[in-house]
């Protein structure tokens, strides 16, 4: 396996375990409130859903230029 490809395994792993709580606990506190509430706290996780992955998108593209250490730049 490239190292590049080990590099990318954990912010894809994080972003999935993120992805699934943000279902699960948005998921049990949406079950239990109206349907305007339903859909006003609907957008929290989805908007924290799309800002994780263009995060994980964006590491990867980092990893792939060879940028694997960020903090040493500051």
């Amino acid at each position: 396996m490239n190292n590049h490809t080990k590099k990318k395994i954990a912010p894809i792993v994080v972003n999935v375990i993120l992805l699934v709580y943000y279902g699960l606990y948005f998921g049990m506190i949406i079950t239990t409130l109206p349907l305007i509430w339903k859909i006003v706290c609907g957008i929290v996780p989805v908007v924290l859903g799309i800002a994780t992955i263009c995060v994980c998108v964006q590491r990867i593209k980092e990893i792939d230029k060879g940028e694997e250490d960020d903090i040493s730049k500051y």
